[in-house]
């Protein structure tokens, strides 16, 4: 009886540079793709609008793997008993896998894989969603990273493989009808309008990008009124293109263009700081609840429903952080300079707890990525490695000025304050009378008044947060 392979995706929904599904092809075996909803188990359960995306890609995936000749299976469980479920219902020998590197998958992956060899099934696992593996990159004193200066550095001086090319063709067979699993809420329909979906979505928004905005880059990436931003953070966090694809893509972009070499280096230290995050994410404890600088988890955090309800409705009477959480709500989406004023604001001059802020981006970004997403809340808030010290507390109002001084970001998200001047946009609320009479906005009616004093709650902050 011939050999047959089973390759599980994770986060690595693509079929080029895919180690895993590489090696399997490679074996000449019959190869069977599975794809797990875990819900409950060890990966943390996905936000609304990053299950619309999963759906979406899966499909995507689907239709490319039955090109190649391999099912995909989508089956809702704990792995622990789908795969050895699939492993005897189809008489498979070999299993493989690209890693994950939080500390609960990690465990849930060497459980299984010990279980699976202990019956006979190779199993066989490879990196295939960060540049370095964590286990890889340390200190000079042998110690994980705590700074990603350094490490940013140390990361640039190796040498990342190149990605895998795309699998050679098999004899295609159709495509599995599997229901992906997916129930959608009514919000996320609206969210169809801003993206496309798959790998053939992903190498297309990647070479648009390097052919158009990536020059520019180190400057626009921080006005949210420009398309600056590659916008790829999605495609990332679920494996639609590897990072090493970006990596040499960008790369080979800066050697034929070195007029672009300015923006392609900030852009990939961008890159690098995702594969700083999963540093920390391998490191630490579960980084989504425990912050990662112990002294900060005695902040007294302040409960205030009706302002978390104001910054996540975008009604907090800061027309930027308005801006970013309406953008975010109607697209799935936040500019990410936007994003470190909205978390300021909650995490700081709120005092509300960034776990309250980390969990509503994790519901409404299809870019929620169990990395990034905390690990970027917990730089804002102070508790992260490397973190924006404590008295960095972004002003709203002056960084609006800075980065979107014609209010072309504000108006478009926030209709209402469009007749408003270019000197008052930022902050309609100490706009002289007849200024808001001539826009018709009528402060704490048509636009809500700020929820907060910014001196006075920025003062309270520091003192909260400096006693620690």
């Amino acid at each position: 009886m011939s050999s047959r392979a089973l390759v599980w995706f994770r986060n690595d929904l693509r079929i080029a540079d895919h180690p895993a599904l590489n090696a399997a092809l490679s074996g000449g075996t019959d190869v069977l793709a599975l794809f797990i909803h875990e819900e409950g188990g060890a990966q943390r359960t996905r936000g609304a609008a990053a299950r619309w995306w999963l759906h979406h890609s899966l499909n995507a995936l689907a239709g490319d793997l039955a090109g190649l000749g391999v099912p995909l299976h989508i089956v809702e469980g704990p792995a622990d008993r789908v795969v050895p479920d699939l492993i005897a219902e189809h008489g498979i020998s070999d299993v493989y896998w690209n890693r994950r590197y939080g500390p609960a998958e990690r465990e849930a992956d060497g459980l299984l894989k010990a279980s699976l060899r202990g019956r006979g099934i190779a199993v066989r696992s490879f990196a295939g969603s960060v540049l370095a593996e964590p286990f890889d990159m340390a200190t000079g004193a042998g110690k994980p990273f705590s700074v990603f200066t350094p490490f940013w550095r140390a990361l640039r001086t190796r040498q990342i493989p190149p990605p895998l090319p795309r699998p050679a063709g098999r004899p295609a067979r159709p495509r599995l009808d599997a229901d992906t699993g997916y129930v959608a809420p009514q919000w996320t329909a609206k969210l169809h309008s801003s993206w496309r979906i798959g790998e053939a979505a992903a190498q297309e928004q990647l070479i648009a990008f390097l052919e158009a905005a990536v020059g520019d880059y180190a400057r626009t990436r921080d006005v949210p009124g420009l398309v600056g931003t590659s916008r790829l953070s999605p495609h990332l966090a679920f494996g639609e293109i590897s990072p090493r694809q970006v990596w040499h893509a960008a790369q080979s972009r800066a050697h034929g263009s070195p007029q672009c070499a300015d923006g392609i280096d900030k852009f990939l230290s961008e890159l690098a700081w995702r594969d700083f995050n999963y540093h920390q994410f391998y490191h630490r404890p579960d980084i989504a609840t425990a912050a990662m600088v112990a002294r900060y988890k005695d902040v007294p955090w302040r409960s205030d429903d009706a302002a978390f309800a104001a910054w996540t409705q975008g009604r907090t009477g800061f027309p930027i952080v308005d801006a970013g959480m309406r953008e975010l709500w109607q697209t799935g989406t936040m500019h990410n300079r936007v994003r470190m004023l909205a978390a300021s604001l909650l995490a700081k001059n709120l005092l509300i707890d960034w776990r309250r802020g980390e969990g509503w981006f994790w519901d409404t970004l299809v870019d929620a990525d169990a990395a990034s997403n905390p690990g970027n809340w917990q730089w804002v808030a102070g508790s992260g490695l490397d973190a924006s010290p404590y008295f960095r507390i972004f002003n709203p109002v002056t960084q609006g000025e800075r980065f979107d001084p014609q209010g072309i970001y504000v108006r478009r998200w926030v209709p209402e304050l469009a007749a408003v001047p270019d000197a008052w946009i930022h902050h309609p609320f100490e706009a002289p009378a007849e200024v808001l009479a001539a826009a018709q906005v009528h402060i704490g009616s048509t636009y809500p008044a700020p929820i907060v004093d910014l001196k006075r709650s920025r003062q309270r902050a520091l003192d909260a947060l400096s006693q620690l």
